[in-house]
C-alpha cells in the first residue's frame, strides 16, 4: 500500500459514494474527515445505488461544482473516482473513502454495491481505500452517521501507523446506534445470502408490463465470524476485500480437467 501522508503532513482525502452528493452520509463523512486533512468530494449527482463497478463509456461525463463545494458527476461511483484521480484533481489523494452508505453492504451485497465499487476504483488506481456503510435496525431508517464517521477516523489513524497490504480494501459496516453503544470492532469475512426474491411484476399506465428487481435474499451463511453476525452484536464489521477474483486453489485441478 502506498504510504499515507500523516495528519501533520495534511493528508489529502478523496471522498465519494453511491447515494449522491446531497446524501446525509457523505456530508457527515466530509465534516469528520475535514478534521484530519484536505478533503475533496466527487460523487454522483443522483442516487446510483447498485451501480457496481460500471464505467460510462458511451457518453461524456460532466462534473459541476455544487453549492456545498462538492463535485457532482452525471455518472456512476466508479466514474467519479476514476475522473477525480485521472484528471479532475490537481493533486493525487492519499486515500479514497466511500460512504457513508445508507444501509448495509455485507455478504453478496458487495458485488452490486456502488459504495464498495468507488473504493475498489481507488484501489485499482493505486490508493488505500475504505468503504463504509451504516447498517439499519430492522424496520428503521438509519440516522447515526456520526458514529460511522468516527469509526472511519479511528481506522484511518491505524492505517497511518500500520498500512495494510497494497491489494486490500476495507469494507466497513457500522451498526446504526449511538457511538457509546458500539461494542467493539472485529475483523470479519463476508457472509452469504439465499437467492434473491422473485421480481415484482406490474404495469405502466398504458398497460404494458414492467418489472422491479425483488428484495435481496435472507441471510444464509451468517454465523460467528461473518459480517452479518458481527453487526447483530452491535459491533463494527471490518472485512478485507481483494481485487484478484482468481480461485487460485483450483488452478491445478482445472489444468488437469482441461488436459483430460
Amino acid at each position: 500500500m502506498g504510504s499515507i501522508r500523516t495528519m501533520k503532513q495534511s493528508m489529502k482525502i478523496l471522498i465519494s459514494n453511491d447515494d449522491g452528493y446531497l446524501a446525509p452520509g457523505i456530508r457527515a463523512l466530509a465534516d469528520e474527515l475535514a478534521k484530519m486533512g484536505e478533503i475533496t468530494v466527487v460523487a454522483p449527482e443522483r442516487d446510483r445505488s447498485g451501480a457496481s463497478n460500471s464505467l460510462t463509456l458511451d457518453s461524456p461525463l460532466r462534473a459541476k461544482r455544487a453549492e456545498n463545494g462538492f463535485y457532482a458527476v452525471d455518472g456512476t461511483p466508479t466514474d467519479c473516482v476514476h475522473l477525480a484521480i485521472t484528471g479532475l484533481l490537481a493533486e493525487d489523494p492519499d486515500i479514497v473513502v466511500s460512504g457513508i452508505n445508507s444501509g448495509a453492504n455485507m455478504g453478496d451485497d458487495v458485488l452490486y454495491s456502488g459504495t464498495v465499487a468507488a473504493a475498489t476504483e481507488g484501489r485499482f488506481l493505486g490508493y488505500p481505500a475504505i468503504a463504509v456503510s451504516l447498517v439499519a435496525q430492522s424496520g428503521h431508517e438509519v440516522s447515526h452517521y456520526a458514529t460511522a464517521a468516527k469509526i472511519v477516523t479511528t481506522l484511518m489513524k491505524k492505517l497511518d501507523n500500520h498500512p495494510l497490504p497494497s491489494n486490500t480494501i476495507l469494507n466497513v459496516n457500522v451498526p446504526d446506534v449511538p457511538w457509546e453503544e458500539i461494542k467493539g470492532i472485529e475483523a470479519t469475512r463476508l457472509g452469504h445470502r439465499h437467492r434473491s426474491e422473485p421480481i415484482i411484476k406490474s404495469q405502466d399506465p398504458r398497460g404494458r408490463p414492467i418489472y422491479w428487481v425483488g428484495p435481496c435474499g435472507e441471510e444464509a451463511d451468517a454465523g460467528p465470524g461473518t459480517d452479518f453476525y458481527c453487526t447483530r452484536q452491535q459491533k463494527v464489521s471490518v472485512t478485507p476485500l481483494q481485487i484478484d477474483l482468481t480461485r487460485h486453489q483450483l488452478l491445478d485441478d482445472l489444468s488437469q480437467w482441461l488436459a483430460g
